[in-house]
């Protein structure tokens, strides 16, 4: 029978502060401008730049000055060092850029609202003074108006996508934002912005290309004045080549090689002309192009901007405004589904992933943070920003999970009513400790081996070779003018690399690995270790069988004996020193959370519930190597109340923690007396 505790989120704290461990990182920017230096980020002083943190969307972009200074700290408290501002120009959430109320008629995009760009304005200073970089999109949901000089602007989907990477209209229009926004001066940094090292990475066109088909996309309306533009521009293009084909009749989407030839090149331009244009203002922030690389042919336009980028979602979608469903496991995947965001990490570029989840109400999602942060520090990625902290200001005010809105919707679609949100969720950002002191400090070391893998035609979407190796080894996109230095072997995208056990993956490092048997994962560094998955069961057994299947888990110097059949176990080092040798440390423990209250049928959600949030108690016997024989292992509560004092027993060097049982709880604080 699970045992659930309420644990409550507070706006403006966390039940455990570990900005001390990054204390010498304020302010952000102190290390000068953030740069590419191959496949790295490097600020200018040569320090590295490594990134864990959060989406802002829509209205939560415009804070109130107080609420802003609590939530630029409660962020640093959790281990966050960068947000993403993401829809600054969402129509359909207030306050935007262009109007702080929904009230007066909306005739121009080409206006800022002064209040909200004052709130904008503190919200990068606020998180600057914490030690929190921002990475931030310029087109994202525009909807252009009538004011703004476009054809049919009533007939536009959000940023006219597609169209508004011909249109010159349009053009002109992203560029006046670019200079606008860059060449802002913020009164509370005392900078302009492209002055500002806060500024670490910069979207200049969120989601949008011309390969991508319009039958996936929902919101993407066909405009014959827009298709015939495009036709004449590809009926010219194929007169220059002398090339025979139906530009009036043939279909728009097709991906044959005449069109492909001509989508890339006609890409190629875009990209070209918004970075020089980019530059043009003297920016020096890392900028990419477009962050939606569905096809090889995306990918290879990657080349052009500074760094790659793409989303990705580890859930079964069933989300619409009455039917609610997430639930995907992925701990069974014999391939990772990770292996299609390696594919955009081209070989000398670094990438940066400003979209990942494993959505709520998933009840398998605590296992998300560890696995994602473990393979970025496997991949050597710059680091993620998980999508999304919040859409909304008024955090004080919302004490469930996944109902941020008073609305089943949010223009039109159900999953922003707080299918996203995670500033609340115990079993997600509950767990940004530990992925953050991974990340950041380098706990989890990159894959020693190097993978080159070459593209098969441009149309496709390949990722077999990548999905097989991901947790495994380096694996990068390389090009026929690809540096090859580094790199160990050279491979297709349609390769399978086999493994000796087809049921063990494992890192070449020895610091993580999967058990698809028993659907568990570890990360078993020096100064993080994680246990993750089905930790209590063995293919389904009843757990009082625990003997005679060897259940417990062994990591290098810990030991894990789990009783609750589905956990998260993270402990970290809270100093510079290793786990067998610190005087500090954290614990979390985390399985299923949920509303008090919610209803399921399966994984399908019945009723969302109510306050108060409850967490799943994980009872487990957790054994460290230690010298130090004086060890106090205090409970703390949502509050961040030392609630008591947690059975442990001292023996031959080893520490053994007793949780679940006595002052039930989700994090531990670990400390020699």
């Amino acid at each position: 029978m699970s045992n659930y505790i309420p644990t409550p989120a507070h706006y403006d704290k966390m039940p455990v502060d570990i900005s001390f461990v990054f204390k010498n990182e304020r302010p952000a920017g102190k290390h000068g401008f953030l740069q590419v230096d191959g496949d790295n980020f490097r600020f200018e002083d040569g320090t590295l730049g490594k990134f864990w943190g959060v989406m802002f969307n829509g209205g939560a972009n415009f804070p109130e000055h107080d609420y802003a200074k609590k939530v630029a700290r409660r962020l640093a408290m959790a281990g966050v060092n960068m947000v993403r501002l993401h829809q600054l120009d969402a129509e359909w959430c207030v306050p935007n850029i262009y109007q702080m109320y929904a009230g007066p008629r909306l005739e121009t995009t080409r206006v800022w609202d002064e209040e909200a760009v004052d709130r904008l304005d503190y919200l990068i200073y606020a998180l600057k003074e914490e030690g929190i970089y921002v990475s931030v999109d310029m087109v994202t949901y525009r909807n252009f108006k009538s004011g703004d000089g476009v054809q049919c602007p009533e007939k536009l989907g959000d940023a006219a996508r597609f169209y508004s990477m011909y249109d010159r209209t349009m053009i002109e229009l992203q560029k006046e934002f670019i200079e606008k926004f860059w060449n802002h001066y913020n009164p509370y940094t005392k900078l302009v912005h492209k002055d500002d090292p806060v500024f670490a990475m910069c979207c200049l066109m969120n989601e949008n290309n011309l390969f991508y088909d319009s039958s996936v996309r929902k919101n993407f309306v066909r405009i014959p004045y827009y298709d015939n533009m495009f036709r004449d521009l590809f009926n010219d293009w194929l007169k220059e080549k002398g090339i025979e084909y139906d530009a009036y009749g043939c279909n728009l989407f097709s991906t044959d090689d005449v069109m492909t030839q001509f989508k890339m090149e006609q890409s190629e331009k875009y990209y070209h002309e918004m970075m020089d244009f980019y530059r043009a203002q003297g920016v020096k922030t890392p900028a990419v192009v477009s962050n939606w690389l569905h096809t090889n042919a995306e990918v290879k336009l990657g080349q052009i901007s500074d760094f790659t980028d793409m989303h990705k979602y580890v859930c079964d979608w069933h989300w619409q405004e009455h039917e609610k469903i997430s639930a995907h496991k992925s701990l069974t995947d014999g391939e990772s589904q990770l292996g299609n965001m390696a594919r955009v990490k081209i070989r000398g570029k670094p990438v940066f992933f400003s979209e990942w989840d494993m959505t709520w109400p998933n009840s398998y999602r605590a296992s998300a943070v560890p696995h994602f942060a473990g393979v970025a520090c496997l991949q050597n990625w710059g680091g993620m920003t998980i999508h999304t902290y919040s859409y909304a200001n008024y955090l004080d005010k919302v004490d469930v999970l996944g109902k941020e809105s008073t609305s089943s919707t949010i223009g039109s679609v159900a999953y922003r009513d707080g299918y996203f949100s995670i500033w609340n969720d115990p079993a997600k950002f509950g767990l940004f400790y530990h992925a953050a002191l991974m990340l950041r400090r380098g706990d989890v070391q990159p894959a020693k081996k190097v993978y080159g893998c070459k593209m098969s035609q441009l149309p496709l979407l390949n990722h077999q070779a990548f999905s097989s190796l991901v947790e495994r080894s380096q694996v990068q996109t390389i090009f026929d003018d690809t540096d090859l230095t580094g790199v160990d072997e050279i491979i297709m995208d349609s390769d399978v690399i086999p493994r000796e056990d087809p049921n063990i993956i494992r890192s070449d490092t020895g610091e993580m690995w999967r058990n698809l048997k028993r659907s568990i994962g570890v990360i078993d560094s020096p100064r993080t270790k994680i246990a993750y998955g089905f930790l209590g069961r063995f293919q389904g057994e009843d757990t009082r069988r625990r003997e005679g299947l060897g259940l417990p888990i062994e990591l290098n110097d810990m030991v894990v004996d789990c009783y609750t059949d589905f956990a998260t176990i993270a402990l970290s080092s809270l100093n510079d020193d290793p786990i067998t040798e610190s005087e500090h440390m954290l614990l979390s423990t985390i399985g299923r959370a949920r509303n008090a209250g919610a209803q399921f049928d399966g994984e399908k959600m019945i009723d969302v519930g109510h306050a108060p949030i409850m967490s799943e108690v994980i009872t487990a016997d957790i054994s460290i190597r230690t010298p130090h024989d004086t060890m106090t292992v205090w409970a703390i509560n949502s509050d961040g109340y030392y609630v008591g004092k947690v059975p442990t027993d001292y023996k031959d060097g080893w520490l053994t923690i007793h949780c679940g049982n006595h002052f039930p709880a989700q994090y531990f604080i670990i400390v020699k007396e």
